[in-house]
């Protein structure tokens, strides 16, 4: 029996002879000098099954070179890979050993390593994007897919961590293996996660397999014998390949499509690989196509020309599905051996064109992968293979290990802003990775972060230079607004109080001449000012003292002229323009100042009807001031109606409507229940475009069992024409109710 000396020899030998061409004397010596540094960094530790720790990272480097394709350079690294997380062997002088390469390919190993994954989705997206983002070599992921690959070798000295592991696997490094064309590492980590996870079925399937292979093995023969009687006939040359599909494979067909281990026909795949001149290739697939199609029946829906128009991802080849012996449909796919070595070298994306992840997000550093196994020789010394891609996202993790995803370029304050608009409005700075960092940070790919908060921080104007996604920058100017009305609410009483201690009676006269004079967009503006101190209160005295005693000489002269005085009001609140005439004299009578009156005279004042109640003339509402200066109109009975008032009460505004000559019309909903009676709806349009004379804008009815439930859209002139129609309805036989919503 050999010693763990001479097994770790062999190994060591078996690394240095597995390589996929030559290694010269310098690439022998690094991989010597990195495989003696572990081994004496490691010479005290064993694995759980007793074995030296040496063991397990050569094991790493030989999957890395032999079944991967990698060269010395990552043979160095698996050997290496945390050893200076360990030890004292720091990466200054792994880089100092082995140079630049390795210690950036370790360092990138390491920052993977450390991600917490204990919150995190690894069937998310946005993790897989992370993960590959955080590197600037590939090599880091291909080494870890060896890792990974020899941790499912050797699962049982996992532990407790091997649900955690085998979900990791399934989730995120079979669809990695994927698209990098890896098929023999993907192939193999789901029959090792089939075994651990379904071992009676795997094992059931597999005897299955055994038990059928003769029978199999002779129906091939009956189907590929005639094709390769005619190809020979034709002088073709040729190779037919053919295997069975693997155990997992064959187990998702009978679960997608319910069925028994019998009724899987496509047990097996057939591959012509034709050795021609590059010059006729296409011409020589086609060829045997025609020669294959005169022996058995083709299913022209399932022709696949991938020769003529390769895919995105280079892919080409020619697959039709004919009919063989007993009526089975069996695919063929003919390519030639440069398409097959393409193909089955990884270095064609074969998830690209199953639609697994878009080309966009993946081509560059695909075809970094692509280099890197065809040419692992050129990559070991000078050449460090960056992706061109500027990455478009950063990924951080809250405290907990949630993962977020913001865009690149993005602050402490853009993340703040992202877990809550009032954390964000508070934000003082950060824990970024246990480190206090100010709020204009610019956040890196795994940072891990802990917003600090402060009860008197507000948002500032200054703030919206830095800040990179919207959310935050909507934010931080609506906060800004908010404060803005507040102290235009504080500095309008201010300038009232001052009104009356310098007798002069407040009108919107003296407002809007103020606005003008200071040369203002609105009243807001100026009560702001006030409030904040920026205009003085004396200068506005003096100027308001000449304006009223100009403006009462001037009343004095109209009167007189005219025999009566016009009166006007205006919203000191907007600045909007002024009320004339009748409307104006009620709120004079009425003593409501500011009630805004909703008719043909606020033609020019910038308002709407809130969709979230749609009101219509004669509904009990009320007006709310927006941040753009504008007014949303809202029923009294609003959803939002009750939050609006408590919040923002200086931005609410009485509103009453006025009726005019003119007949215009609204837009209504009605809800309908009942019971699905014959003719129930017709009398409903019937009561609605006939009775009432309503024009209907659109209708939809649906029936559950007895009942209907129907949704009418009406044309109403106003909230007493609307009430009537309701009643009405409510009459029909067979109604429930007739509502109005929103």
């Amino acid at each position: 029996m050999k010693s763990y000396k001479e097994i770790i020899q062999t190994k060591f030998n078996e690394l240095i002879e597995c390589c996929l061409y030559k290694l010269d004397d310098t690439d022998k010596v690094s991989i010597k000098l990195a495989f003696e540094i572990a081994s004496d960094y490691y010479r005290n530790e064993v694995t759980k099954d007793g074995k030296p720790f040496i063991l397990y990272n050569l094991d790493i480097a030989i999957i890395s070179m032999k079944e991967i394709g990698l060269g010395p350079t990552s043979a160095i690294c698996a050997l290496l890979h945390g050893i200076n997380i360990k030890t004292d062997y720091s990466l200054a002088k792994i880089e100092i050993d082995f140079g630049k390469n390795v210690a950036e390919i370790i360092k990138g190993f390491n920052s993977i390593s450390k991600l917490r994954t204990e919150r995190i989705s690894f069937q998310s997206e946005a993790f897989r994007t992370l993960f590959l983002s955080m590197v600037d070599d590939m090599r880091v992921i291909l080494i870890l897919l060896a890792h990974r690959l020899n941790d499912l070798r050797h699962i049982d000295l996992l532990g407790d961590t091997k649900g955690q592991f085998i979900d990791e696997v399934k989730h995120l490094y079979i669809p990695i293996a994927h698209r990098l064309g890896l098929y023999k590492v993907k192939s193999e980590f789901e029959e090792r996660i089939m075994k651990y996870e379904h071992p009676q079925i795997y094992e059931d399937i597999s005897n299955k397999i055994q038990q059928t292979k003769a029978k199999r093995e002779v129906y091939i023969q009956d189907f590929i014998r005639p094709i390769e009687r005619e190809l020979h006939a034709h002088k073709i040359n040729f190779e037919i390949k053919w295997r069975t599909k693997s155990v997992p494979s064959i187990w998702q067909k009978m679960t997608r499509q319910n069925v028994d281990f019998e009724e899987v026909y496509d047990l097996f795949a057939v591959r012509i690989v034709i050795n021609g001149k590059l010059k006729s290739e296409k011409e020589d697939c086609w060829r045997v196509y025609s020669y294959i199609t005169n022996i058995y029946q083709p299913n022209p829906k399932r022709l696949r020309d991938w020769i003529s128009t390769p895919k995105a991802s280079g892919y080409e080849s020619l697959h039709t599905t004919v009919m063989g012996p007993n009526q089975k449909w069996i695919e063929v796919q003919i390519r030639n051996v440069r398409m097959d070595d393409d193909a089955e070298k990884g270095r064609v994306a074969h998830w690209q064109y199953k639609g697994v992840m878009n080309k966009k997000n993946t081509e560059d550093w695909l075809s970094q992968v692509r280099d890197i196994l065809e040419n692992p020789d050129q990559i070991n010394h000078d050449s460090s293979y960056r992706s061109e891609k500027q990455q478009e996202n950063v990924f951080v993790f809250t405290p907990l290990g949630d993962l977020k995803q913001l865009p690149k370029s993005s602050t402490v304050l853009d993340f703040a802003f992202g877990i809550h608009t009032d954390i964000g409005a508070r934000c003082s700075g950060a824990k970024v990775n246990n480190k206090v960092v100010p709020i204009r940070y610019v956040l890196q790919n795994g940072d891990k972060v802990d917003i600090l908060t402060a009860k008197n921080q507000k948002p500032k104007l200054d703030w919206l230079s830095f800040v990179t996604t919207d959310k935050a920058r909507t934010r931080i100017k609506r906060h800004l607004k908010e404060d803005k009305y507040q102290e235009a609410d504080n500095g309008k009483s201010i300038l009232f109080r001052k009104f009356k201690n310098w007798k002069i009676k407040s009108n919107d006269d003296l407002i809007n001449f103020l606005v003008k004079h200071y040369k203002l967009d609105a009243s807001i503006d100026l009560y702001y000012l006030v409030a904040t101190e920026k205009i003085d209160l004396h200068e506005i005295k003096g100027l308001l003292l000449k304006f009223v005693e100009s403006s009462a000489s001037t009343s004095t002269r109209e009167t007189t002229e005219n025999g009566r005085e016009q009166k006007y009001s205006s919203d000191v609140t907007t600045g909007q323009p002024k009320l004339y005439g009748t409307q104006a004299g009620k709120q004079e009578e009425n003593g409501t100042k500011d009630v805004l009156y909703i008719g043909d005279n606020l033609k020019n004042i910038d308002y709407r009807m809130a969709k979230c109640c749609n009101p219509i003339p004669g509904d009990n509402v009320f007006g709310f001031i927006t941040t753009h200066g504008g007014i949303t109109i809202h029923r009294a009975n609003c959803p939002n109606a009750k939050r609006l008032r408590a919040k923002y009460e200086y931005r609410v505004l009485k509103i009453q409507w006025v009726t005019s000559g003119e007949e215009k019309y609204s837009v209504a909903n009605l809800r309908i229940t009942g019971t699905d009676e014959l003719g129930v709806v017709g009398l409903i349009t019937k009561v609605i475009t006939e009775d009432l004379r309503v024009n209907i804008r659109s209708i939809n009815f649906q029936t559950t069992g007895k009942k209907f439930i129907g949704k009418v859209t009406v044309s109403i002139k106003n909230n007493e024409h609307l009430e009537q129609l309701i009643h009405k309805i409510n009459k029909v036989k067979g109604v429930d109710k007739a509502l109005r919503i929103k």
